[in-house]
């Protein structure tokens, strides 16, 4: 079960009077527009604000940002497709060319990290930059970006879980007037994002980062950990080929896993704060 095309949503704990009726796609000017692409630009918007805002915080300029998302944005986007189409390619198998219509959809949040890490590490190579702090704030960006996004499931009838009765069961209509209640996996990772947003961004406040990239690693096994879990919801999950191993499943556990031994092993020895981007900065503007 991997969508119910414009299905009226409904949620029995805000009682009888809600229910989402709107459709996948609306008229602007003679334009179809998706809500699913239109809710993730929003978000993309919304972290670029945020990042940007945020940029002296980790020693970096709007400029920088700038200069790292035009090579981390298109890396991201090919990733997070190439990533979909790999481990479900019989979807493209007769029709080639809905490989490139992502505005129906098919968007795999891991692929596109995955491409953004290997675009970042490009572009601090190039650009001989530390890019450590890049990671850190990236990772407040993504999680803005992957809270917003999963709405755009929601627009879609779609990354919802198995069916349940749980209290804050999603209902879903079809046409045929045929409801079946499901895990509301797309909120629930939505909620979690948004929960790991307002810690780290609250620790990064606090002054306490001793080392660039260690806001990035506490992402990874924030993210991974929730993801672990909740992907095991899903009715829509890609398969590790013919393993019956949800692949997403499978990484965010072991990603989870580095991640904490990184921690911890950074967590055990001294680290000399000087060497972060922000006080290098502020030291060489004579602001220390």
């Amino acid at each position: 079960m991997e969508s119910v095309p414009n299905a009226t949503i409904t949620f029995p704990m805000l009682g009888d009077n809600f229910a989402v009726t709107a459709p996948e796609t609306y008229n602007l000017f003679g334009l179809t527009l998706h809500w699913y692409g239109m809710i993730i630009a929003i978000g993309f918007l919304v972290a670029v604000i945020y990042v940007n805002r945020r940029s002296k915080d980790f020693g970096l300029t709007s400029d920088d940002i700038t200069d790292m998302l035009i090579w981390a944005v298109p890396s991201a986007i090919i990733g997070a497709r190439l990533y979909y189409v790999v481990f479900d390619p019989l979807l493209y198998k007769y029709s080639f060319w809905d490989i490139f219509k992502i505005w129906n959809g098919g968007l795999a949040i891991y692929g596109g990290i995955i491409g953004a890490v290997i675009a970042v590490i490009i572009f601090g190579r190039v650009k001989k930059l530390r890019i450590g702090a890049f990671f850190d704030i990236g990772a407040l960006g993504l999680l803005i970006g992957q809270a917003a996004g999963r709405w755009g499931n929601f627009m879609n009838r779609e990354a919802f879980g198995r069916e349940t009765d749980i209290f804050c069961r999603m209902g879903l209509t079809d046409s045929a007037g045929q409801t079946i209640y499901v895990h509301p996996t797309f909120l629930y990772e939505s909620m979690w994002n948004l929960l790991g947003l307002l810690i780290l961004h609250i620790y990064s406040k606090t002054g306490k980062r001793r080392y660039d990239g260690q806001l990035f690693a506490m992402y990874v096994a924030w993210y991974g950990f929730g993801r672990m879990l909740i992907e095991g919801l899903r009715t829509d999950s890609l398969y590790l080929f013919d393993t019956g191993l949800r692949v997403s499943q499978v990484l965010a556990g072991l990603s989870c896993i580095v991640a904490l031994v990184y921690l911890a092993i950074n967590g055990s020895v001294p680290h000399d704060k000087s060497e972060m981007l922000v006080n290098i900065k502020k030291a060489e503007s004579g602001d220390i």
